[in-house]
Protein backbone atom coordinates (compact mmCIF):
# COMPACT_ATOMS: atom_id res chain seq x y z
CA UNK A 1 0.00 0.00 0.00
CA UNK A 2 2.44 2.70 1.22
CA UNK A 3 2.01 5.79 -0.89
CA UNK A 4 0.22 3.95 -3.73
CA UNK A 5 -2.82 6.04 -4.59
CA UNK A 6 -4.86 3.03 -5.67
CA UNK A 7 -4.23 1.34 -2.35
CA UNK A 8 -5.33 4.45 -0.47
CA UNK A 9 -8.54 4.97 -2.42
CA UNK A 10 -10.58 2.79 -0.04
CA UNK A 11 -9.51 5.06 2.83
CA UNK A 12 -11.08 8.18 1.37
CA UNK A 13 -14.07 9.31 3.44
CA UNK A 14 -14.58 12.93 2.37
CA UNK A 15 -17.89 13.55 4.15
CA UNK A 16 -16.68 12.08 7.42
CA UNK A 17 -13.32 13.85 7.08
CA UNK A 18 -15.00 17.24 6.79
CA UNK A 19 -17.33 16.48 9.69
CA UNK A 20 -14.38 15.39 11.82
CA UNK A 21 -12.35 18.48 10.93
CA UNK A 22 -15.33 20.64 11.89
CA UNK A 23 -15.83 18.85 15.22
CA UNK A 24 -12.22 18.44 16.33
CA UNK A 25 -11.77 22.01 17.58
CA UNK A 26 -14.63 21.54 20.03
CA UNK A 27 -13.27 18.15 21.07
CA UNK A 28 -9.89 19.73 21.73
CA UNK A 29 -11.39 22.54 23.83
CA UNK A 30 -13.32 20.04 25.97
CA UNK A 31 -10.24 18.01 26.83
CA UNK A 32 -8.73 16.55 23.67
CA UNK A 33 -5.75 18.91 23.71
CA UNK A 34 -4.96 18.12 27.34
CA UNK A 35 -5.23 14.40 26.59
CA UNK A 36 -2.82 14.67 23.66
CA UNK A 37 -0.39 16.81 25.64
CA UNK A 38 -0.25 14.10 28.34
CA UNK A 39 0.14 11.46 25.65
CA UNK A 40 3.09 13.15 23.95
CA UNK A 41 4.96 14.58 26.95
CA UNK A 42 7.29 11.58 27.55
CA UNK A 43 8.35 11.18 23.91
CA UNK A 44 11.73 11.91 22.39
CA UNK A 45 13.73 11.31 19.24
CA UNK A 46 12.12 10.06 16.03
CA UNK A 47 8.33 9.68 16.15
CA UNK A 48 5.82 8.19 13.69
CA UNK A 49 2.25 9.43 14.08
CA UNK A 50 -0.32 7.15 12.47
CA UNK A 51 -3.59 8.61 11.24
CA UNK A 52 -2.55 12.16 12.03
CA UNK A 53 -5.92 13.59 10.98
CA UNK A 54 -5.79 17.36 10.71
CA UNK A 55 -2.53 17.58 12.65
CA UNK A 56 -4.05 18.67 15.95
CA UNK A 57 -1.18 17.06 17.84
CA UNK A 58 1.68 18.69 15.96
CA UNK A 59 1.88 21.78 18.16
CA UNK A 60 2.03 19.68 21.32
CA UNK A 61 5.21 17.69 20.68
CA UNK A 62 7.93 18.34 23.29
CA UNK A 63 11.36 19.73 22.38
CA UNK A 64 12.93 16.30 22.97
CA UNK A 65 11.26 15.07 19.75
CA UNK A 66 13.66 15.60 16.84
CA UNK A 67 11.37 14.68 13.95
CA UNK A 68 7.86 13.42 13.26
CA UNK A 69 6.74 11.31 10.31
CA UNK A 70 2.97 11.83 10.16
CA UNK A 71 0.85 9.43 8.10
CA UNK A 72 -2.63 10.38 6.93
CA UNK A 73 -4.31 8.51 4.05
CA UNK A 74 -7.39 10.75 3.72
CA UNK A 75 -6.80 13.59 1.25
CA UNK A 76 -8.82 16.34 2.94
CA UNK A 77 -7.40 15.72 6.41
CA UNK A 78 -3.86 15.37 5.04
CA UNK A 79 -4.10 18.82 3.46
CA UNK A 80 -5.10 20.24 6.86
CA UNK A 81 -2.23 18.37 8.49
CA UNK A 82 0.27 19.79 6.03
CA UNK A 83 -0.89 23.29 6.91
CA UNK A 84 -0.44 22.60 10.63
CA UNK A 85 2.95 20.98 10.05
CA UNK A 86 4.30 24.28 8.74
CA UNK A 87 3.87 25.94 12.15
CA UNK A 88 4.81 22.97 14.35
CA UNK A 89 7.59 23.47 16.92
CA UNK A 90 9.35 20.30 15.72
CA UNK A 91 10.06 19.11 12.15
CA UNK A 92 7.01 17.26 10.77
CA UNK A 93 6.80 15.44 7.44
CA UNK A 94 3.29 14.48 6.32
CA UNK A 95 2.88 11.55 3.95
CA UNK A 96 -0.04 9.81 2.24
CA UNK A 97 0.24 6.37 3.79
CA UNK A 98 -1.84 3.88 5.73
CA UNK A 99 -1.10 2.16 9.02
CA UNK A 100 -1.09 -1.32 7.51
CA UNK A 101 2.17 -0.57 5.68
CA UNK A 102 4.24 2.04 7.48
CA UNK A 103 6.92 3.55 5.20
CA UNK A 104 9.75 3.17 7.70
CA UNK A 105 12.58 0.71 8.30
CA UNK A 106 12.55 -1.94 10.99
CA UNK A 107 13.40 -0.65 14.49
CA UNK A 108 13.76 2.92 13.22
CA UNK A 109 11.34 4.81 15.51
CA UNK A 110 11.73 5.85 19.12
CA UNK A 111 7.96 6.17 19.39
CA UNK A 112 4.74 5.59 17.48
CA UNK A 113 1.63 7.65 18.25
CA UNK A 114 -1.96 6.58 17.66
CA UNK A 115 -4.69 9.06 18.51
CA UNK A 116 -8.29 7.97 17.86
CA UNK A 117 -7.18 5.81 14.95
CA UNK A 118 -6.97 2.14 16.05
CA UNK A 119 -10.77 2.10 16.11
CA UNK A 120 -10.86 2.70 12.36
CA UNK A 121 -8.16 0.51 10.83
CA UNK A 122 -9.42 -2.51 8.95
CA UNK A 123 -7.07 -5.01 10.62
CA UNK A 124 -6.03 -3.90 14.09
CA UNK A 125 -3.68 -6.85 14.64
CA UNK A 126 -1.85 -6.18 11.36
CA UNK A 127 -1.40 -2.50 12.24
CA UNK A 128 -0.07 -3.32 15.69
CA UNK A 129 2.36 -5.79 14.11
CA UNK A 130 3.60 -2.96 11.89
CA UNK A 131 3.98 -0.72 14.93
CA UNK A 132 5.99 -3.44 16.66
CA UNK A 133 8.17 -3.76 13.54
CA UNK A 134 9.11 -0.08 13.25
CA UNK A 135 9.68 0.51 16.97
CA UNK A 136 13.22 0.10 18.21
CA UNK A 137 13.60 -2.25 21.19
CA UNK A 138 12.50 -0.23 24.20
CA UNK A 139 10.58 2.19 21.96
CA UNK A 140 7.19 3.56 22.96
CA UNK A 141 3.67 3.19 21.61
CA UNK A 142 1.68 6.20 22.85
CA UNK A 143 -2.04 5.46 22.49
CA UNK A 144 -5.21 7.53 22.98
CA UNK A 145 -8.27 5.60 21.83
CA UNK A 146 -11.97 5.12 22.46
CA UNK A 147 -12.80 1.52 23.35
CA UNK A 148 -15.52 -0.97 24.17
CA UNK A 149 -17.60 -0.25 27.26
CA UNK A 150 -17.23 -2.42 30.36
CA UNK A 151 -20.98 -2.17 30.93
CA UNK A 152 -22.65 -5.22 29.42
CA UNK A 153 -25.69 -3.46 27.98
CA UNK A 154 -23.67 -0.57 26.56
CA UNK A 155 -21.17 -2.99 25.04
CA UNK A 156 -24.03 -4.90 23.41
CA UNK A 157 -25.39 -1.64 22.01
CA UNK A 158 -21.95 -0.85 20.60
CA UNK A 159 -21.86 -4.26 18.92
CA UNK A 160 -25.23 -3.59 17.30
CA UNK A 161 -24.24 -0.08 16.25
CA UNK A 162 -20.84 -0.93 14.76
CA UNK A 163 -21.84 -2.06 11.22
CA UNK A 164 -23.91 1.06 10.49
CA UNK A 165 -21.59 3.41 12.37
CA UNK A 166 -18.57 2.14 10.48
CA UNK A 167 -20.19 3.00 7.15
CA UNK A 168 -20.83 6.62 8.10
CA UNK A 169 -17.85 7.27 10.36
CA UNK A 170 -14.83 6.34 8.31
CA UNK A 171 -14.72 2.69 9.37
CA UNK A 172 -14.87 3.40 13.10
CA UNK A 173 -15.51 0.42 15.41
CA UNK A 174 -16.80 1.62 18.80
CA UNK A 175 -16.64 -1.89 20.28
CA UNK A 176 -12.93 -2.77 20.09
CA UNK A 177 -10.92 -4.00 23.08
CA UNK A 178 -7.83 -2.10 21.98
CA UNK A 179 -5.84 -2.48 25.18
CA UNK A 180 -5.97 -6.27 24.91
CA UNK A 181 -4.94 -6.02 21.25
CA UNK A 182 -1.91 -3.92 22.20
CA UNK A 183 -0.63 -6.49 24.67
CA UNK A 184 -1.47 -9.36 22.30
CA UNK A 185 0.85 -7.71 19.76
CA UNK A 186 3.81 -8.28 22.07
CA UNK A 187 3.98 -4.78 23.51
CA UNK A 188 4.50 -4.31 27.24
CA UNK A 189 2.06 -2.00 28.98
CA UNK A 190 3.77 0.75 31.01
CA UNK A 191 0.81 2.88 32.03
CA UNK A 192 -2.82 3.27 31.08
CA UNK A 193 -5.85 5.10 32.39
CA UNK A 194 -9.47 4.67 31.41
CA UNK A 195 -11.98 7.52 31.42
CA UNK A 196 -15.21 8.72 29.87
CA UNK A 197 -15.08 11.44 27.23
CA UNK A 198 -17.82 12.93 25.03
CA UNK A 199 -16.74 13.82 21.51
CA UNK A 200 -19.72 16.20 21.21
CA UNK A 201 -21.74 18.08 23.85
CA UNK A 202 -24.92 16.27 22.79
CA UNK A 203 -23.32 12.81 22.87
CA UNK A 204 -22.90 10.84 26.12
CA UNK A 205 -19.35 10.04 27.26
CA UNK A 206 -17.83 6.82 25.98
CA UNK A 207 -14.87 4.84 27.30
CA UNK A 208 -11.39 6.03 26.31
CA UNK A 209 -7.92 4.80 27.19
CA UNK A 210 -4.68 6.79 27.25
CA UNK A 211 -1.29 5.33 27.97
CA UNK A 212 2.07 4.03 26.86
CA UNK A 213 3.44 0.60 25.96
CA UNK A 214 6.91 -0.52 24.94
CA UNK A 215 8.48 -2.93 22.51
CA UNK A 216 10.47 -5.25 24.78
CA UNK A 217 14.23 -4.82 24.88
CA UNK A 218 16.21 -7.46 23.03
CA UNK A 219 17.69 -10.10 25.28
CA UNK A 220 21.46 -10.14 25.33
CA UNK A 221 23.10 -13.44 24.61
CA UNK A 222 25.31 -14.86 27.33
Amino acid sequence: MGTDEGGLSRLQHPRFARAYASAVEGMNRRGGTDHRRTLLAPLHGTVIEIGAGDGSAFGLYPDAVTQVLALEPEDFLRARAQENAASAPVPVTVLAAAAEQIPAADASADAVVTSLVLCSVADQAAVLAEIHRVLRPGGTLAFYEHVRSRHRLLAKAEDLLTPAWGRIAGGCHPNRDTLSAITAAGLTLRDSRRFGFAVHPLVPPVAHILGHASRPEMLRST
